[in-house]
């Protein structure tokens, strides 16, 4: 079978489309006939080996699929040959087959296709586990989201308005920003041409943000947290634009705010429970019609780098997906 392989640790151009041997499914596994993987910052990071899963090489990035299961492992009663799942990997995804496991799969709802089912659970699971399980947001509350047209930060912004906060969003051009308002953004900040913490303060009469989504990390953290309300939940969500921000700890002692971290990877593994009632309500709220996954680039298999480029450059709005099989 065709894989994407990183070889050797660096940036998404060293990676390579090679033959190798298909995987076979062990105890608890099913074997997926990929259609489509979405790619994810977490991808631009593990092929530099600055990831928290360092899987050893060669390996292939890909977070997160949809297709069709082949086959089944041993103990597997849940899945039959020929259901259409979603799943997350962890990695492995950009290949024409993956061995996962059969808990981490989810039948794919009738009437979704394999593009966008690809793009759904990453962004969704991140986001409402970030403002429901560790946030515990509100109705009426404001939301803050940094770097919100990108995959996670869209559904954190589609999820808050659902929930019934008041969000604004924050990114960096206003095609961006324009996507926003179309997935229910009521209010923009541009924080490459505007002061955030002002603008921020201004949106909120001078109380700031009940809750901050920060995705982005770098310079942007720190007027974030300072445009952070008293008694607010700041949100760690990962650092797109590349640098691990060092905060002043004082500052959460002045806006007498919370700075809590979010690993939804590692809240699937220790809290399985959680996480499929999670995924059960996400998928209820897709089948009605209450959240819109965006795709807004797929490339082939063979282009696989220059998908994961586009994340890296920070040029993505919504998710960009890799087509892999028969995908529709």
């Amino acid at each position: 079978m065709r894989a994407v392989l990183c070889k050797a640790f660096g940036p998404p151009e060293s990676l390579v489309v090679e033959e190798v041997d298909p995987p076979s499914a062990g105890p608890g596994e099913v074997v997926v006939d990929v259609e489509a993987c979405a790619v994810n910052f977490p991808d631009v990071l593990i092929i530099q080996d600055k990831y928290q899963f360092k899987p050893p090489l060669p390996f292939s990035p890909g977070a997160e699929v949809a297709g069709v299961v082949r086959s089944l492992g041993p103990h597997v009663e849940a899945l039959a040959v020929g259901d259409r799942v979603l799943a997350s990997p962890g990695w492995g995804g950009l290949a024409e087959q993956v061995a996962v496991k059969a808990a981490a799969c989810v039948p794919v709802p009738d009437g979704i296709d394999a593009v966008h089912a690809s793009a759904f659970l990453y962004a969704y699971g991140t986001s409402q586990h970030a403002l429901q399980d560790r946030a515990r947001i509100q109705p009426g509350e404001t939301l803050l989201v940094l770097g919100a047209a990108g995959g996670v930060g869209l559904a954190a912004v589609e999820l808050g308005a659902l929930l019934g906060a008041t969000v604004i969003a924050a990114a960096s051009s206003a095609a961006k920003l324009e996507l926003c308002r179309e997935h229910d953004a009521t209010f923009t900040v541009n924080y490459e041409e505007e002061d955030l913490k002002a603008r921020v303060r201004e949106l909120t009469g001078g109380q700031g943000a009940d809750v901050v989504y920060d995705a982005v990390g770098g310079r942007y953290s720190e007027p974030a947290l300072r445009a952070t309300a008293w008694g607010g939940r700041f949100l760690v969500i990962g650092f797109a634009a590349g640098d691990i921000p060092r905060i002043p700890l004082n500052l959460p002692l002045l806006r007498g705010c919370d700075v809590v971290g979010v690993f939804w990877g590692a809240f699937v593994g220790r809290e399985p429970d959680r996480h499929r009632a999670n995924v059960g309500q996400l998928l209820e709220w897709w089948r009605d019609g209450k959240l819109r996954p965006h795709v807004s680039a797929t490339y082939p298999l063979e282009r696989a780098a220059e998908a994961i480029r586009e994340l890296a450059d920070r040029k993505a709005l919504g998710k960009v997906v890799v087509t892999v099989g028969r995908a529709t």
